[in-house]
């Protein structure tokens, strides 16, 4: 299956190599770039989005709806240790992005779940309140759909807010948790007031491919030539979505989820962490305002959450998503943190 998610993603970027060198201006910095004019409308339930394993989904209803719940269920490789990992997404992907990890993670026993939270990737676009409440639930259902009573529980960016979330609300089923790279390290709601949701969902709606690219661009922040195809890919993906016809839905939906990262703050949630945890990164990641904000916040995490039970390992020379940066340094110490479980 892998392989075959390679092949998909090579002919995705295919037509990329020229123009993710020609990002690479003097000094390292991003050039501009033009529209590509061979993407092609992307549903936003990202049929033709290259997941790495195949999508399963459970049903729900929720606010009076009825919607489905994607994710991927992968088997371990060889035999099995018994114990299951989770991989929550950020708020720019869904599941789709985390082929490397569950791969490394299926080679060392471990049955791998990846959901695409409700409004992401191939799940129901529904227009409702999002919380991190309700995404922990919804990730807390699919386990109990499938006989899991625990798992190690791994987030990364907006994943690792909700990761925190999910630990505090259901501690007996977090058995390890990672918080990795997250964005919400501060509670900004006394620095700036909230944005209104009209006003967001206008500048939603006038995404371009420069924007979503800029957007993605902070990623590596720290180093421009970082930027890769597989950045690109993604940034071709949710430039298609902006030529669905549906894209106003996604474009409200996005909107909404934007709002929780500002509205639900998790940053009060660490003291209340009761599993080992390991609080994992690029140490060069800008989100937050500037790397060093960002290690010391993450320091602050570390020293928080009770008991000893926190150690922090931060990657020098890396951003916010160093498994596509580079899997070759991340991986081996995240794998490591969870075989320590087994």
């Amino acid at each position: 299956m892998m392989k075959r998610f390679a092949l998909i993603l090579l002919l995705f970027s295919a037509v990329l190599s020229p123009v993710a060198a020609a990002a690479q201006g003097a000094g390292g910095a991003a050039a501009p770039v033009p529209t590509p004019s061979d993407v092609k409308p992307i549903s936003i339930t990202c049929d033709e989005c290259p997941y790495p394993y195949p999508s399963k989904y459970l049903n729900l209803t929720t606010y009076g709806q009825d919607v489905r719940m994607a994710y991927m269920d992968v088997e371990p490789q060889g035999a099995a240790n018994g114990h299951v990992v989770v991989l929550l997404h950020g708020n720019n992907f869904a599941g789709f992005y985390f082929g490397n990890i569950a791969e490394a993670l299926r080679k060392e026993g471990f049955r791998v779940i990846v959901p695409d939270q409700m409004g992401y990737g191939r799940s129901s676009k529904p227009i409702m309140p999002y919380s991190f409440n309700d995404f922990a639930r919804y990730t807390a259902t699919l386990l109990r759909s499938l006989n899991i009573q625990k798992a190690m529980i791994v987030g990364h960016s907006m994943g690792g807010m909700l990761a925190a979330r999910f630990a505090t609300q259901y501690p007996a089923m977090t058995e390890r948790l990672v918080i990795y790279n997250p964005i919400g390290v501060i509670d900004s709601r006394f620095d700036r007031p909230a944005q209104s949701v009209d006003e967001g969902y206008k500048q939603a709606l006038g995404a371009t491919y420069q924007s979503i690219r800029a957007s993605l661009m902070r990623y590596v922040a720290h180093n421009p030539k970082a930027w890769n195809d597989t950045f690109e890919t993604y940034a071709r993906i949710r430039y298609g979505w902006t030529l669905s016809a549906d894209w106003p839905r996604l474009a409200m939906v996005q909107t909404l989820i934007g709002n929780v990262n500002y509205a639900d703050p998790v940053v009060y949630d660490w003291a209340h962490i009761k599993a080992t945890t390991l609080v994992f990164g690029g140490a060069d990641d800008y989100l937050a305002g500037t790397p060093a904000i960002f290690q010391e916040r993450m320091k602050y995490i570390s020293t928080t959450i009770p008991d000893g039970k926190a150690r922090l390992l931060l990657l020098p020379g890396l951003g916010h998503v160093p498994h596509l940066e580079a899997p070759e340094r991340t991986l081996p110490p995240l794998v490591a943190f969870l075989k320590e479980g087994v």
